[in-house]
């Protein structure tokens, strides 16, 4: 069974830390790009980052850019997102995703096959 498990999720004070995990399971996370979405209670689905499959380009929203980091240990099957000064605004469920074009890697929700069951962030005092 093809499945992506998030963790890491929590509750933490503006200015905090948080480091998300997704591990795959029933194939090999590095056959496809990855990404992180993440979706705030009331707002549509929106890309956070992406990595393609050797972990050499990684790219992000510019909600994001600078304090949040990609990256993947294809050994352990499993990517990884890590969220510095985290902001009230980044409170949201965050979702990983896998899969499509092996040769593209984007930040359209259309272009992924295989999604997570999303893990719960959220930043307040």
């Amino acid at each position: 069974q093809l499945q992506l498990v998030e963790s890491g999720g929590g509750l933490v004070q503006p200015g905090g830390s948080l480091r998300l995990s997704c591990t795959a399971s029933g194939f090999t996370l590095d056959s496809y790009p990855n990404a992180w979405f993440r979706q705030a209670p009331g707002r549509e689905r929106e890309g956070v980052s992406y990595s393609t499959r050797s972990g050499r380009t990684t790219n992000y929203s510019s909600s994001v850019k600078g304090r949040f980091t990609i990256s993947r240990d294809n050994a352990k099957n499993t990517v990884y997102l890590q969220m510095n000064s985290l902001k009230p605004e980044d409170t949201a469920v965050y979702y990983c995703a896998a899969g499509g074009n092996p040769s593209i890697a984007t930040l359209r929700q259309t272009d992924y096959s295989y999604w997570g069951q999303g893990t719960q962030v959220t930043v307040s005092s």
